[in-house]
């Protein structure tokens, strides 16, 4: 694997879950694996649980780990071609990516959209800019379209408590005080559809994600009826990928916050979501800690999933 940035970089999906397993019976079974090589985490954006679960992952792997946070304690980097640097952004891309490459060996990326222009956040300007100059393989710790750590993690997750060989699947749009970008829904419905699962995506009439990441779930615009013999629940909020309106928040209908009256309407559904989450919001307090609620295992498997790929990557060094 030379870089990992969707779920075709993975390849099978079921030897990826295998593996996944493997490794979380034993996460230390490849710690002479990274010896002496250096992971780089470079942050443009806040995180709590890709910077801790991916540094773990890489020390179990018996890596040394360098975190950059770009917005602290390093110089502001201007990402455009083309642009007279009068302003206050000091370094380009372009010189800094190939300096971060001489002092690693992987690159691990975390970059969303800007919501200034569709064209620029869908082509992931920044991530492609360091797969193609950091002479280093590269994989995404989420990006302006996509979060695939978050989703392998997912599947793992959903692989681990499903009851059936095809669970149905519903990802619902719920409310959020601000806008979001739509990586992480994107991603969730790529891997869901990938795993051919029942899968179902369910959203008020105007925050419509882009069709390839849409592929063959099917669109409800009734929630409830949506979440009818559901056995997987998985909210998110994301903000309107049409144009005029992508980037922005089209209504916060507090009607399609997740409770345990729509949860009723589910097979005993378990409720999921990447964190962090707004509280009562998203989701009712009671429903997050419910017996059903698998936040805090489905955080925990994002170590096995960053494990996983950091292991691939490795394996695919010169």
């Amino acid at each position: 694997m030379k870089h990992f940035t969707n779920v075709r970089d993975i390849g099978d999906l079921h030897a990826a879950l295998q593996e996944a397993f493997d490794i979380k019976k034993d996460r230390f079974r490849y710690h002479e694996l990274g010896k002496n090589k250096t992971l780089m985490m470079v942050f443009f954006n806040s995180s709590l649980r890709t910077r801790l679960s991916t540094q773990k992952a890489a020390m179990n792997l018996g890596m040394n780990v360098i975190v950059l946070d770009v917005n602290q304690g390093a110089w502001k980097l201007e990402t455009e071609r083309g642009v007279v640097m009068d302003g206050d952004k000091s370094e380009h891309l372009l010189e800094a990516i190939p300096v971060m490459g001489c002092y690693c060996d992987l690159i691990g990326v975390r970059s969303f959209a800007s919501f200034e222009s569709r064209e620029y956040d869908y082509n992931e300007t920044v991530l492609s800019q360091f797969m193609k100059y950091s002479g280093r393989p590269v994989f995404s710790m989420e990006a302006a379209t996509r979060h695939p750590l978050q989703s392998f993690a997912d599947l793992i997750t959903i692989e681990e408590h499903k009851k059936t060989p095809r669970p149905k699947v519903v990802l619902t749009w719920a409310p959020h005080p601000k806008a979001l970008p739509q990586a992480v829904p994107n991603s969730f419905a790529e891997w869901m559809n990938a795993a051919d699962y029942d899968f179902v995506i369910t959203h008020p009439e105007g925050y419509e994600l882009a069709p390839e990441f849409v592929g063959n779930a099917r669109v409800e615009y009734d929630q409830r009826k949506a979440f009818e013999g559901a056995d997987f629940i998985y909210a998110k909020n994301w903000a309107a990928y049409a144009e005029p309106n992508y980037g922005k928040v089209i209504h916060r209908d507090r009607a399609w916050t997740v409770d345990a009256e729509k949860m009723a309407l589910t097979n005993d559904a378990y409720f999921m979501h990447c964190l962090p989450v707004r509280r009562n919001m998203i989701v009712t307090d009671e429903v997050i800690e419910s017996p059903r609620s698998l936040v805090i295992p489905e955080a925990a498997n994002r170590e096995i999933s960053a494990q996983v790929v950091i292991k691939r990557l490795l394996e695919s060094l010169p």
